[in-house]
């Protein structure tokens, strides 16, 4: 048991998988630090753990589309004196359409949400962890790393990158006590695909994962030290078998599998948040 009192950071926190981590913490007794845009939502969540939970939780609103938004994070989390044992990232977007469609104003700020501010936040906080040798980071993926992605061509491009570099990084820090670990989700009932305008795929149509076992299956892998874990038994399926067939096979069966329902892959006007 640590003899300080424990922390875990994480992004993303106000809904979905990142809402669910964030109890998975707070059962354990740490207290939080959570990151979103909504203060309003923000503050509603913090209650709300404290209140089940009976943890301390600092809610920081932030714009991740911002590069220098991690960097104020961290200050202030120094500022404050906070030891942060477990970094989350999980705060994601993506985008629907044709990539010839699609914004790419809002591309890059996917880009810098998914990359930056994970490559960001890992940096900061890995390098204390490194230095008292001990912490946790949990890198909140996604099987479409595994897989090429038509129709989301940026977003599966960057958790591809988030997944290759957690692996990296994971074998650079191996001699050290810090547990590094990618979670990797399929489908699951979060906002993601109201904001990426991706309610009209034929992926979102059937049954979608809890969040909650989305969050149990990644907080006890990464307790248990595990480099990646595929959430969901069909995703583990899908992932092996794009393992032996060609990519562009596995790319054109994925792009039957999310094709439009109403037939138009043209990108229509997503939301930002």
């Amino acid at each position: 048991m640590a003899n300080h009192p424990r922390a875990a950071l994480i992004t993303g926190a106000t809904s979905g998988i990142g809402r669910e981590l964030a109890n998975c913490f707070a059962k354990d007794h740490y207290n939080l630090v959570i990151i979103a845009r909504d203060q309003q939502q923000l503050e509603r969540t913090a209650q709300e753990l404290r209140e089940e939970f009976g943890v301390k939780v600092l809610p920081l609103a932030k714009d991740l589309f911002r590069p220098e938004a991690p960097f104020e994070v961290y200050d202030e989390v120094r500022d404050r004196g906070i030891r942060i044992d477990a970094l989350v990232n999980n705060a994601g977007q993506g985008q629907y359409g044709l990539f010839t469609t699609t914004d790419i104003g809002r591309e890059l700020d996917i880009i810098q949400l998914n990359i930056g501010a994970y490559v960001t936040f890992t940096k900061l906080f890995l390098k204390d962890m490194v230095d008292r040798n001990d912490g946790m980071i949990l890198q909140v993926s996604s099987i479409g790393g595994e897989l090429p992605g038509p129709l989301q061509a940026v977003y599966h491009g960057t958790k591809a990158f988030v997944t290759s570099f957690t692996e990296a990084v994971r074998e650079e820090v191996k001699e050290h006590n810090i547990k590094i670990t990618s979670l990797l989700p399929g489908v699951t009932d979060t906002d993601f695909f109201r904001k990426a305008d991706m309610e009209r795929s034929k992926l979102v149509q059937g049954s979608r994962a809890d969040p909650a076992k989305v969050a149990q299956d990644g907080y006890e892998a990464l307790l248990a030290g595990k480099d990646k874990v595929i959430s969901g038994f069909m995703n583990k399926v899908q992932v092996a078998v794009s393992n032996v067939i060609p990519d562009s096979m596995v790319a054109a069966n994925l792009h039957k599998m999310g094709a439009p329902v109403d037939g138009d892959e043209s990108a229509h006007q997503g939301t930002r948040y």
